[in-house]
């Protein structure tokens, strides 16, 4: 009988070890059974979508299971989201899901998912499976999101990084990156031309820095791109490729985003040139709709102004920080308004009025000027082009006016 017993409660325990490992999940699996992934998909049709996105897969290869981790889950709902968006301190989270529910998701919205299974080691596996849990704790799991430095990309760049102790990051500050911020930005954007004409006039300087590979990484696609170009140790003590496999597991179905960015000195410096003639020929023929015409640039320009002057010193969105469009359209348009309005009946310019426009005009030779100068210039040669042109042909007729 105590034999008996003895074989019995071996048995018990043995199919207990057996059920105990048929159930494990990616929380507790060996980093022997962890597979990698870096699960990228394609730009969607709705603006914050336009950037792609992407997460890290982690497949156990016992139990089968496959959770996604991404750094982009954001809640319109949470209290003072607009503010804090105008701001510039918008809050993201991570969040962990089940692989075939999100890419459901993607594959009925129509946009591509490919997968690139990597090459960790069972302790690198161990120690990023340990790293995302820890990260999804609620205490852990919100971060600021900035566009550029601090987005959903670059916290799955930084997580694989940690990982794989620096190479990512040691191999891709060496190569050169394709685009600035702005051209990505413009590039991405250009099924919505508002928007992107919108953005482009809103950012500065900041955004016209030479990249690296690991900067342009800020963006889902250079990611997956830029991991192609990494090695790894293998088992043997020479090199292998990281992703060690690349599939594409659902087409997009959606329009794709041009392969470099529109160049929009022509078409801006054409709309500059039209404004400006429709301006002049409406202040010989018809003065109303000259004096229509000329106070709704100035609007646009004095508001346009505010705006980018909020944003320079009153948000954390230092990609718009010292935007030198700012000498092309600026609060002090809104002092022209009257003057324009009694051009049309031939009334000079007061003293102040006239001193402001003259401002204006050397605040477009400034403009001009700078990108003579060495170093980081701001690359806002289409809005150059547009401003010009207007602001010249409303000096001349309200010169003009005055003579009269």
């Amino acid at each position: 009988m105590k034999l008996a017993g003895r074989l019995l409660l071996t048995l018990v325990l043995f199919l207990c070890s057996a059920c105990l490992t048929a159930h494990a999940d990616v929380v507790d699996a060996p980093g022997a059974n962890l597979e990698i992934s870096l699960v990228t998909y394609g730009p969607g049709d709705i603006y914050w979508e336009r950037f792609g996105h992407d997460a890290i897969e982690l497949r156990d290869t016992a139990s089968g299971e496959e959770v996604n981790f991404n750094y982009g889950v954001f809640n319109f709902e949470e209290k003072n989201f607009f503010l804090n968006f105008a701001r510039g301190r918008m809050h993201y989270l991570i969040d962990a899901e089940a692989t075939t529910d999100e890419e459901a998701f993607y594959r009925q919205a129509g946009r591509s998912i490919t997968q690139q299974r990597l090459a960790l080691t069972p302790q690198q596996a161990a120690a990023l499976r340990d790293f995302l849990f820890w990260n999804l704790r609620p205490e852990n799991a919100g971060y600021n999101y900035d566009y550029y430095v601090d987005n959903c990309t670059t916290r799955v760049r930084d997580a694989l990084d940690r990982a794989l102790g620096g190479i990512i990051k040691a191999r891709l500050t060496t190569l050169p990156g394709g685009m600035t911020y702005r051209q990505q930005t413009v590039r991405l954007m250009s099924a919505q031309p508002w928007l992107m004409l919108t953005l482009d006039l809103g950012l500065g300087p900041y955004a016209d820095q030479p990249l690296n590979a690991w900067q342009e990484s800020f963006l889902p696609d250079e990611l997956q791109k830029n991991l192609r170009n990494i090695t790894v140790a293998d088992s043997h003590g020479g090199a292998q490729p990281l992703v060690q496999s690349e599939q594409l597991l659902s087409p997009n179905h959606l329009a794709v985003p041009p392969a470099t960015a529109p160049d929009l000195r022509i078409p801006l410096g054409i709309a500059g040139l039209l404004f400006a003639a429709l301006l002049v020929v409406a202040w010989r023929q018809v003065s109303l709709l000259y004096a229509l015409l000329g106070n709704l640039f100035l609007l646009m320009a004095g508001i346009a102004g505010l705006l980018m002057l909020a944003l320079w010193t009153l948000t954390a969105h230092h990609s718009a920080w010292a935007n030198a469009n700012l000498l092309l359209f600026n609060p002090l348009a809104f002092v022209l308004l009257r003057p324009v309005w009694r051009a049309r009946h031939g009334m000079g310019l007061s003293p102040f009025a006239n001193g402001v426009l003259l401002l204006q005009l050397v605040a477009l030779l400034i403009s001009i000027g700078l990108h003579a100068l060495p170093g980081i210039v701001q690359q806002n040669q289409p809005w150059i082009l547009f401003a010009l042109p207007c602001w010249l042909a409303l000096a001349w007729t309200i010169r003009k006016a005055s003579r009269h």
